[in-house]
């Protein structure tokens, strides 16, 4: 969620003290706006996703009215998309990125971790996806809409790792105990659901699942990001 500084032989992590030798208020506000627009994004769409639990459960309480969830969830999630979408465009447009515009739509084309990047690329298109099926919602047939949005579900995985894997500074305390926050959000809310569904199969599959991504998530940060080698 980071901004990185590409030269025409190796990428090279930006980190605030490159921002700062630039001596230019432009590239610092991109920069500074790519990051924080990136870690907002995330945390809107734990909110979202957290909320489209509820909503398939259909949580109601008197302090929150079905119809005031539903109206929640829409504007959570098109904050997220907003934040999303400045985060693309910063990104884009800062001039020490190397991430161009087909990079940040077309995934394993951006000079910087490709791997990294395009899981961040793969996101923004299932939002796109998610938002261009919204407006035609009414010329599409139910289930084939009901499929799309199912890929929010998807999208906030991806996110989560992209973030991971291709910022710079994902070994910051606040942001690991950020990050740890939106994956128990997001697992507590599986795993309420869950409880819920008829079969017992399908809880025992769901848990299982739900704590190997958990378990793969906190695995990878440790091997990943939390090396000292890992901005580089």
């Amino acid at each position: 969620m980071t901004a990185t500084l590409a030269t025409a032989h190796a990428p090279i992590s930006l980190t605030a003290s490159h921002v700062l030798a630039a001596g230019s208020s432009g590239p610092i506000a991109l920069w500074y706006t790519t990051r924080a627009t990136g870690v907002v994004a995330l945390v809107l769409l734990t909110a979202t996703v957290a909320l489209g639990v509820a909503g398939t459960a259909r949580l109601e309480t008197q302090s929150m009215p079905r119809v005031v969830r539903s109206g929640l969830h829409r504007n959570v999630s098109l904050l997220a998309v907003a934040f999303v979408a400045t985060h693309v465009l910063t990104s884009i447009i800062d001039p020490y990125a190397g991430i161009g515009f087909a990079s940040a739509v077309v995934p394993f084309t951006s000079p910087y971790r490709p791997l990294w990047v395009s899981l961040g690329a793969i996101a923004f298109d299932m939002m796109l996806a998610i938002v261009i099926s919204s407006l035609i919602r009414r010329r599409l047939p139910y289930r084939a809409w009901r499929a799309v949005h199912w890929l929010a579900y998807a999208c906030w995985p991806v996110a989560l790792w992209h973030g991971l894997g291709s910022g710079t500074d994902s070994r910051l305390s606040w942001l690991l105990l950020l990050d740890a926050g939106c994956v128990l959000v997001v697992a507590a809310a599986v795993c309420w659901r869950l409880q819920l569904a008829p079969s017992a199969d399908v809880r025992t599959a769901g848990i299982v699942g739900t704590g190997a991504f958990v378990l793969a998530t906190i695995t990878f940060v440790a091997i990943g990001p939390l090396h000292a080698a890992w901005p580089r």
